[in-house]
């Protein structure tokens, strides 16, 4: 057996602050990369291609990173179950190391893998949350439970001291020529594009892939934008966010970094309001961490609603209904213009996710899971547990004290794009309707002449007062 580490990655697509390659590095200098292209995560009608061709990005970022520091990073397509020890036991490698995540899929699959590891006697990483800044099994209640609500989970989470960031890997060895050939017979390929995988984007992605690309577009948001994150943050017509969520989610910058950065922003405050906006971003980030808990103790969630009233709610589900919701032609024009951002360019302000969600849900009265699936399906940021936590914080479905809650799209214009200036650049046949109108949705048919937008397809008033008919219902079935 040599002392090759094969470090598998996953979501953790990057070389600095990284506290597996760490600990791979201080048990050897010969630590190879790898990443299998698992066709089970992988199926081009569930996920995004935006998001995969984002990915594949990142990997070729991550193998000249690799190069720079003297090693490779190998790439499989199978199921890892088979393809990460095959690889491992090819390459006579003494361990295989990677860092832990909270999905169910996730769960099953690596327990299955450290199974086949030890009747093979190949060492592993017995626990490392290289993606978030506490484990599960830090943040508990009192009584020892996982937390259900985020106001207590945040203060228990932000009372505790957060580890820093961990030093780069240097001076790796990689793989000699012989053993070059070896992985390649055990099922080492050449990094496909994403259209060989199925994947077809052919519009630009909103931030560039890889971790050269992540570190310059958190240092430009904490240097700038952080210290007007709390009053612009709502604002889906002013670049006032991170846009750091697909980073975050693939692991492309690591989460004590970004935790770092906050808190030098914080020491170059100068007033009570930008400490404010920076401390607001950081309980972004907290409910970043309170959803992958959820997912990790309660993995239920990826299957269904959390509150017994909505596990057999009487959804309407109309299907074409929910295909102009999909298309952006509801007739509200709030709702549409977020809906064609998605659509093309396989993002969403954080806001507006908020708004088509509740729409969903509360008027159109579909089951968030169609939504929730539709998401997955085009962001580029998708992941499991902030966007089930999201739709089921938005679907009254989820953890949340609030037992009802329903946005009005009127309100919700009016309120965080009062000039309209966000509905005209994504609803183009509305640029030139009067701006109350465009706000309010009531746009008299004189102003739609000539264009091709819809009537809205239901009545926001009549649909929310029969939707708590509905939930009134079903909670009292529930509570008998």
């Amino acid at each position: 057996m040599s002392e090759l580490i094969l470090f598998w990655h996953r979501r953790d697509l990057r070389i600095s602050d990284h506290t597996g390659l760490t600990a791979a590095r201080e048990q050897s200098s010969k630590v190879v990369g790898v990443f299998c292209l698992d066709p089970q995560i992988l199926k081009p009608d569930e996920v995004a291609s935006a998001r995969v061709t984002y990915m594949i990005g990142c990997l070729q970022a991550l193998q000249q990173r690799y190069a720079e520091i003297g090693s490779q990073l190998l790439i499989l397509r199978g199921n890892p179950v088979e393809a990460i020890p095959a690889l491992a036991e090819a390459l006579k490698a003494k361990g295989v190391f990677w860092s832990w995540d909270v999905e169910p899929y996730a769960q099953t699959r690596d327990c299955t893998i450290i199974d086949i590891l030890k009747t093979k006697g190949i060492q592993f990483l017995k626990e490392n949350w290289d993606q978030l800044l506490h484990s599960p099994a830090e943040i508990y209640t009192g009584g020892k439970s996982p937390y259900t609500v985020y106001t207590p989970f945040w203060k228990n989470w932000s009372s505790k001291p957060k580890a820093p960031a961990v030093p780069t890997p240097e001076n790796l060895t990689g793989l000699t020529e012989t053993e070059q050939k070896i992985a390649q017979q055990a099922g080492v390929i050449p990094l496909p594009t994403a259209q060989d995988l199925g994947f077809i984007w052919d519009g630009e992605l909103i931030i560039a892939p890889g971790e050269a690309a992540a570190e310059e577009q958190l240092e430009e948001f904490t240097a700038r934008t952080i210290t007007e994150y709390q009053e612009q943050r709502n604002f889906p017509g002013v670049d006032g966010t991170s846009r750091l969520s697909a980073a975050l989610k693939f692991g492309v910058i690591g989460i004590r970094r970004v935790w770092q950065a906050t808190l030098a922003a914080q020491e170059q405050s100068r007033s009570e309001e930008t400490a404010a906006s920076i401390r607001t971003w950081q309980q972004e980030l907290a409910w970043r961490e309170f959803y992958q808990h959820a997912m990790y103790n309660f993995p239920a969630l990826a299957e269904g609603a959390y509150r017994d009233t909505f596990k057999n709610f009487p959804w309407q589900n109309n299907p074409e209904h929910f295909q102009a919701w999909c298309e952006g032609k509801t007739g509200y024009p709030i709702v549409d213009a977020a809906m064609r951002q998605l659509n093309e360019l396989g993002w969403m302000h954080n806001r507006c996710r908020m708004i088509v969600a509740s729409f969903l849900t509360k008027d159109l009265i579909i089951n968030p899971q169609w939504g929730e699936k539709y998401f997955m399906q085009k962001l580029i940021d998708g992941d499991l547990s902030a966007n089930n936590g999201g739709w089921q914080w938005s679907a009254s479905s989820g953890m949340d004290p609030k037992p009802l809650r329903i946005f009005n799209p009127a309100s919700q214009a009016q309120k965080f794009d009062p000039e309209g200036e966000y509905i005209r650049q994504w609803v183009s046949e509305l640029r030139s309707v009067d701006t109350q109108y465009l706000v309010t949705g009531k746009i008299p048919p004189l102003e739609l002449q000539g264009t091709d937008y819809p009537a809205p397809i239901v009545d926001h008033k009549v649909q929310q007062a029969l939707f708590k008919k509905i939930y009134q219902q079903q909670k009292e079935i529930v509570d008998l």
